[in-house]
């Protein structure tokens, strides 16, 4: 049984070494986070734990994602069809930017000039 812990966390710690960094906030990794739950919530069964580290594998494979494809009429609705490249876009310049250029679309959002 000590053998099975010791299997489940070392899946769970390879699950989360493979994580992908958040570059928009890199001062909190997600990683990071579940990695202290892990460590203080140590009473759970070997069971349990295997259970977590396949969850784990499934989000970092896409499981659900490539099970349940997006159709393209729910990407791109009818009141704002590109509003959902156009977020894909942002959230890849926003880690990017300067100070100034940050400053400058602060303040584009709030004077607004059409």
């Amino acid at each position: 049984m000590a053998r099975q812990a010791i299997s489940a966390q070392r899946h769970i710690l390879r699950a989360l070494s493979q994580w992908p960094k958040d570059t928009l906030r890199p001062q909190v990794q997600f990683q990071d986070v579940l990695r202290k739950r892990f460590e203080a919530s140590s009473s759970l069964s070997e069971e349990e734990q295997l259970k977590q580290a396949n969850a784990l594998y499934s989000l970092l494979d896409n499981r659900y994602k490539k099970k349940y494809p997006i159709t393209g009429s729910l990407l791109r609705p009818k009141s704002n069809p590109t509003y959902f490249t156009d977020l894909v876009k942002e959230l890849e310049e926003a880690p990017n930017r300067s100070y100034i250029e940050r400053i400058l679309l602060r303040l584009k959002g709030v004077v607004r000039l059409q």
